[in-house]
């Protein structure tokens, strides 16, 4: 099995040099030369625990056409992960992704927010298993060579809609990726419930990274504030109502997680938060602006979420 990663961002990155560590077969699709250079040159560094692990892997950049050789292509049996941010799910992008999953390769997206998996869908050869993902893990690149792993969790994936005709040899080649992943030492989970785990995540990143990016604090600080706390209720339970209509169980998406995720990672600075004090766009669009849409979709008010995202947009 080979893995290309598409995008070597934080995550990105992260689990390339942990899977390439771990003897898989990695290719990096950067956006820059010069990141592809340094990652098949020297080897990309990964922090983690206080130790540092310098990988080489291949890595070839979309700028210069994807140099690769016919015996070099994915094919079917392999995986092509899409990890890069929905502000950067270009037409290019897609295109280069559509041209690698030409032979059958499937794909693994993850992003945060909603509304990628239609776009994606339209973009690649009929019949291309795509397969959503969330990570609970951390990560944090801090040049293009070097990211620094931030935070244990997990890897869940698996399809949308469980029940199609083909589900059995799809989770065959979903249950391989498991067992790649775990011989590489990355927690992961085959998941039935995808659509309640996306809207899960949806969920507290729409409480949680918009807030934090506001008032520039980190998650831990997020809720000791009272007046910050009833901000984060309230949008809670606006977001919650919306999203239930849209199908999320009633098992999924507790205010207790939303506390616990602040909790767990309380040194954590939100990915919209770097965003902002990086001068970069934000994924607010796909995040509280996604719940929004859902709420317009069903006829119903959303005037928090269309408040915060308007704020984080004046933040730009």
């Amino acid at each position: 099995m080979r893995i290309f990663i598409v995008g070597a961002g934080s995550l990105g990155m992260m689990y390339g040099l942990r899977l390439a560590r771990g003897g898989a077969r990695i290719t990096f699709v950067t956006r820059s030369v010069e990141q592809a250079s340094l990652i098949a040159g020297k080897g990309g560094k990964l922090v983690e625990d206080g130790e540092e692990f310098v990988v080489v892997a291949k890595a070839v950049s979309m700028s210069d056409g994807m140099a690769l050789a016919e015996d070099e292509l994915p094919g079917a049996g392999d995986w092509i992960w899409i990890t890069v941010k929905q502000a950067h799910l270009t037409d290019e992008l897609l295109a280069s992704v559509s041209s690698l999953s030409a032979r059958g390769a499937a794909v693994l997206c993850l992003q945060n927010g909603i509304g990628h998996l239609p776009r994606i869908a339209a973009a690649l050869p009929a019949g291309t298993l795509i397969v959503p993902a969330i990570s609970t893990e951390g990560a944090l690149r801090e040049s293009p060579d070097i990211v620094r792993y931030t935070g244990r969790g997990t890897l869940m994936f698996g399809p949308l809609r469980p029940g199609k005709t083909n589900a059995e040899e799809e989770e065959i080649t979903q249950k391989m990726l498991v067992s790649v992943l775990e011989e590489a030492g990355i927690t992961a989970e085959l998941s039935n419930q995808m659509e309640n785990r996306i809207y899960e995540k949806l969920l507290i990143n729409a409480v949680i990274n918009p807030l934090t990016a506001i008032f520039g604090v980190k998650n831990g600080e997020l809720p000791l504030h009272p007046s910050r706390l009833r901000l984060m209720s309230a949008l809670f339970m606006e977001s919650r109502a919306i999203l239930a209509r849209s199908g999320l169980n009633e098992e999924y998406g507790s205010w207790e997680k939303v506390l616990a995720v602040c909790e767990a990672t309380a040194a954590n600075e939100s990915s919209m938060l770097r965003d902002v004090q990086s001068g970069r766009a934000t994924e607010i669009d796909w995040i509280n602006g996604g719940i929004a849409g859902l709420a317009r979709e069903a006829g119903i008010p959303s005037p928090l979420n269309d408040a915060v995202a308007a704020m984080v947009r004046a933040l730009h």
